[in-house]
């Protein structure tokens, strides 16, 4: 395989789990009309990611199990991967994860966030593990929010086992404060999108990442090419899937193959 096409799935933050899996269905029929082989959704988006400035219901693993085996029916039907921002009951507390279910419908495994941003303390644990995932023969990782802004080396880990693209679930903006956005990348805008240049060009991977279609974006949905260039976005504010293919040779990885951890001893 030379090319891989992904889906990035900007979409509204509705009220309700059941209206937000209406708007899951149609982003996957509408990724399997464009052969798209995976799509990424935004950080939390099942239910909604607490600590922010909208309501969130409760916690309740029981939706939660339900609404994943609806997203692997899905995934069957469409012959579409996914990879879900949700939260998750785990032993120690309440997880923000990203499952990764395949084409068809079987679940690949979770990514937990790690990392967990100060403003979180209250709602989530960490979860401490790391894995790399794969679609059509294409390794991959998953990096979630804070933990992709501020620590590397959560990139730098898939990246140096062989992973040609990272995915970026990410919330960042409201529906009813913020800047307003025009220019993508403008100096004077929040510096998430620098970051986003630097995880992809110092490993030389693909690097895409995935936000929620606020009114108020502090950094939209896109996909960096391994040289740290944009290629493909979505204007701030807009609701859309986006599809691009990617070129698996520009993925060379070689700043992370030349790491050496042996220089940075404890």
């Amino acid at each position: 395989m030379t090319t891989l096409k992904i889906g990035l799935a900007a979409v509204r933050n509705p009220a309700t789990v059941e209206e937000r899996m209406a708007i899951v269905e149609r982003v996957m029929l509408d990724a399997a009309a464009q052969k798209v082989a995976i799509v990424c959704f935004p950080e939390a988006y099942l239910p909604g990611l607490r600590g922010l400035d909208f309501e969130v219901p409760p916690a309740d693993q029981a939706r939660q199990k339900a609404c994943l085996a609806r997203l692997q029916g899905l995934a069957k039907r469409a012959n579409v991967a996914a990879i879900m921002g949700m939260e998750w009951q785990g032993e120690q507390g309440l997880l923000n994860v990203a499952f990764v279910i395949d084409r068809n419908g079987d679940i690949q495994g979770m990514q937990p966030k790690n990392q967990i941003a100060p403003s979180e303390d209250p709602y989530y644990v960490p979860g401490g593990e790391r894995r790399l995932f794969e679609i059509d023969g294409v390794p991959f990782g998953i990096t979630i929010c804070h933990e992709g802004w501020r620590y590397p080396e959560s990139v730098r880990w898939s990246a140096v086992r062989g992973a040609r693209i990272v995915f970026h679930p990410q919330i960042t903006g409201s529906d009813f404060t913020g800047p307003t956005l025009t220019r993508w990348g403008d100096p004077d805008a929040p510096y998430y999108e620098k970051a986003m240049i630097l995880r992809a060009c110092e490993n030389e991977i693909w690097f895409a990442s995935v936000n929620s279609a606020f009114e108020y974006q502090e950094s939209a949905t896109t996909v960096i090419a391994p040289d740290g260039a944009p290629a493909a976005w979505v204007p701030y504010g807009e609701e859309a899937l986006l599809v691009h293919e990617i070129d698996l040779a520009r993925a060379t990885g070689i700043y992370a193959d030349r790491y050496r951890p042996e220089f940075y001893p404890e």
